[in-house]
């Protein structure tokens, strides 16, 4: 398996570094164990759909020995995190990681703008 560094983008734009050891982390399993319960539900979503498409996720569930609700949350969470890691996971090979590092631990070079920044008082201290 090829050793790869991700780099986690937080919805608050926060940089966090992660050592991801296999690409295809991204398609996570998000199955558990069948011995353990489904956490307790403390929120409702309500869903129409046709006939068709209810005996359709019906007939998928049944095949994998699930309910239709427990089919369902699995689908979408599944999906969820495709989305939010399609979105904030950004994988390089070793070399472009170091790289990125040698840029991050550069100091960033003087200029007039900077200058004026580091001179100023922070908001706090205003």
């Amino acid at each position: 398996m090829p050793f790869v560094h991700g780099l986690f983008l937080t919805g608050r734009m926060e940089l966090c570094i992660h050592n991801v050891y296999n690409a295809g982390m991204a398609k996570m399993d998000m199955k558990a164990p069948r011995a353990l319960k489904r956490p307790r539900s403390d929120t409702a979503i309500n869903l129409r759909v046709s006939h068709a498409v209810r005996d359709e996720i019906d007939g998928a569930a049944s095949l994998l020995g699930k309910t239709r609700t427990d089919f369902i949350i699995e689908s979408a969470r599944k999906q969820a995190v495709d989305v939010l890691l399609d979105r904030r996971l950004l994988t390089l090979g070793s070399a472009r990681y170091a790289a990125f590092l040698k840029v991050l631990d550069a100091p960033a070079p003087p200029n007039a703008r900077l200058k004026k920044l580091m001179a100023s008082k922070s908001p706090w201290e205003k």
